[in-house]
């Protein structure tokens, strides 16, 4: 696909994920900008973004962050800048190799029919890291299952966070609305989004586990999203497309 898109990739502590994740980016046959976001890693994170961009000027950018944390607020800040730069469409995706970035081939690819295209874990051909013992297996098909539920989303993965959006999307989202700053984040912006009336595709991912760092994902965070999903349904209960076009 020739849309020039931007890889928006939140970062703290990632150094040796990053190390290894912005060269395999810049070897693929995408146009591509790659803009990392840095809540201030005290592991050199951001030191280390700062180079990549110092030697690919056109390629990579670094957006720092001092004090603020979240996931949410820093796609916010990473979609801005993507929209700042014209690009046709917007990549979202971990730095910890969760997500494999070969696939965002064929998730550009699939763009053309759709107005987002979200990796799957959960239709046919998806899958979990196979190492994963069966307890956060369960937990993960019962939090998506949840959410799928509660919202009447007909798609598979609505808590997965390897996405590619149309810039115009993003750009319809009412972000004055948007609330969530953790992995509620992604229930929050997908469900705005399909009440606007766009439309989304899947694509079969594996989702692995990682392999160097450590992972943010803990119960205060699983706690919070149970309830916000219903906070979701009930503050855009009357949002529709009439409203957002």
């Amino acid at each position: 696909m020739s849309v020039q898109c931007a890889i928006v990739l939140p970062t703290f502590n990632e150094r040796e994920n990053l190390r290894r994740l912005i060269p395999i980016l810049l070897a693929l046959p995408l146009d591509a900008r790659i803009i990392v976001v840095d809540d201030d890693s005290p592991d050199g994170t951001g030191i280390l973004a700062d180079e990549f961009a110092a030697a690919h000027p056109s390629k990579v950018n670094v957006l720092h962050r001092k004090g603020e944390r979240g996931l949410g607020s820093a796609y916010r800040l990473g979609f801005q800048h993507a929209l700042s730069l014209g690009v046709g469409a917007i990549v979202q995706m971990d730095s910890d190799f969760s997500h494999q970035p070969e696939m965002l081939v064929t998730m550009l690819e699939k763009l053309t029919s759709a107005d987002g295209v979200i990796g799957s874990r959960y239709v046919p051909g998806g899958s979990l890291d196979e190492k994963w013992p069966i307890w956060r297996k369960g937990l993960s098909h019962w939090g998506n299952f949840y959410a799928r539920s509660i919202l009447s989303i007909r798609l598979k993965d609505v808590t997965g966070g390897f996405r590619v959006w149309k810039s115009e999307v993003i750009r319809a989202i009412p972000w004055e609305r948007i609330r969530s700053n953790g992995y509620v984040f992604q229930i929050e912006t997908l469900y705005v989004a399909m009440r606007l009336g766009y439309s989304f595709a899947e694509v079969p991912i594996h989702f692995a586990d990682r392999t160097w760092g450590q992972s943010k994902l803990n119960w205060r965070i699983q706690f919070e999203a149970a309830w916000r999903v219903w906070w979701v349904l009930y503050t855009y209960r009357k949002l529709g497309p009439r409203a957002s076009r």
